[in-house]
């Protein structure tokens, strides 16, 4: 039987990279792999036997002493611990194959030559820019930012892109060194998986080898989500209130479009955009989080979703599921957002930060008739189904696997999905 090593932060649901990480091993056990685990330790991980190797908690928002402190940045740039750790649990469980998502600050890629040297190739699924960028989002306090492609990680300390603070930016800043001058990632990285093209371009652009990476789209079993194809008269924005996510510009376009905006999320900018809200007479209604049956039913009852984003997104998932529920998007025209709305054939798209072109857009959909509404809708739909399934994620990733001799149990149709999906055998 393949054993296949699943490795993660989180052992929990806590956001989208870590859903795709326990719903990827789930769908790979299924398949008939043996799937074994390394992640941190955390009071919400799911049970598992594999918890006694994984490492102590580090949580970087707690309290901690001036001693801890210097012991987690001491982690974050190369973590003994992880390695240590991790060899036990190889010595017990040597994998076939290993299937990284995020790791880095809390496992750190010091666990990547350790791998190597097991002789276990190493896949990592790109959800974020962390491989390129320091900071993992290009993106700092004036905006998208590519400003270390070209020049040096103190560029991190100078513009502070960490959370704003000048000792987490130097910290990122010595670890993105180091791993830079040891080539770490692409040197022990037998490929990187990445769910839009727009990523794998970015990787290429920042000196990535195309050999190296592959575009393999996330995917939705759109069978459990149940639409409805029948508009609200609101438009909905779901997801983290951040500062990239661009949901001042969604406030004031709906406010200059007469539109009904309901947004559902926390984080840390929605005291200033609920005073924004207030400022702009009341025009948008926050609802705070939802999840599971209470997001779905919120989903199915807009006009239309809306994804703001002033930053480049991957490959959304809220677009997906957005879309298997029978609901448009109007999603912003950065990163690879355009990959999966076809503009005026299952949504529309809008140029990131402008307010007026997303207002004109705002104002449009609320004027269509629904049934041109619905025919988007189920045109959004049947492209999740055909387009971002799970059969053809499963080929793709099974391919994937056995070019890199892991002797996937069930192969499909891997060279069809390869060829279908663009992805570079």
């Amino acid at each position: 039987m393949t054993r296949l090593l699943n490795i993660n932060t989180y052992h929990y649901r806590r956001g989208g990279s870590d859903v795709v990480y326990l719903d990827h091993a789930a769908m790979m056990q299924r398949e008939g792999f043996d799937c074994g685990y390394f992640a941190m330790q955390h009071p919400k991980n799911e049970p598992t036997p594999w918890s006694e190797h994984f490492v102590d908690e580090i949580e970087f928002g707690h309290d901690y002493g001036l001693a801890q402190k210097l012991v987690m940045a001491g982690k974050v740039v190369w973590s003994w611990e992880a390695r240590k750790k991790l060899a036990r649990l190889l010595d017990q469980f040597p994998a076939d194959i290993a299937h990284l998502h995020c790791i880095y600050h809390h496992l750190s890629p010091a666990i990547l030559p350790l791998l190597a040297a097991r002789g276990v190739p190493a896949v990592l699924t790109a959800h974020d820019l962390k491989i390129a960028c320091p900071a993992y989002k290009m993106l700092t306090h004036d905006g998208i930012c590519e400003r270390c492609k070209d020049g040096s990680v103190i560029n991190v300390v100078r513009h502070r892109c960490v959370r704003g603070s000048l000792a987490a930016s130097a910290i990122v800043a010595v670890e993105s060194g180091l791993h830079r001058s040891l080539n770490t990632w692409q040197r022990h990285l037998a490929a990187v998986v990445c769910p839009s093209r727009f990523f794998l371009e970015k990787f290429v652009a920042w000196g990535w080898r195309r050999e190296q990476l592959l575009h393999i789209p996330n995917w939705v079993d759109a069978s459990t989500f149940e639409p409805r194809f029948e508009p609200g008269r609101h438009v909905l924005y779901f997801g983290r209130l951040a500062p990239e996510k661009g949901v001042a510009t969604l406030i004031r376009a709906a406010h200059q479009a007469r539109v009904a905006l309901r947004i559902v999320g926390t984080g840390p900018e929605e005291s200033t955009l609920r005073a924004l809200v207030t400022e702009m007479g009341n025009t948008a209604e926050f609802v705070g989080y939802r999840s599971g049956q209470a997001l779905h039913d919120e989903i199915r009852a807009a006009r239309a979703v809306v994804l703001p984003s002033e930053w480049y997104e991957n490959a959304p998932m809220s677009v997906l599921e957005s879309m298997a529920l029978g609901t448009v998007v109007i999603g912003a025209d950065i990163g690879g957002i355009g990959e999966i709305v076809e503009h005026g054939k299952t949504g529309w798209l809008f140029a990131s930060g402008d307010v007026s072109a997303l207002a004109e857009r705002l104002a449009a959909t609320a004027a269509l008739p629904d049934t041109a509404l619905v025919t988007l809708a189920r045109a959004g739909r049947l492209r999740v189904e055909q387009v971002f399934s799970r059969e053809r994620y499963m080929d793709a990733m099974l391919a994937l696997y056995a070019r890199l001799g892991a002797g996937a149990p069930q192969v499909t149709r891997p060279h069809a999905a390869v060829q279908q999906l663009g992805v570079a055998a």
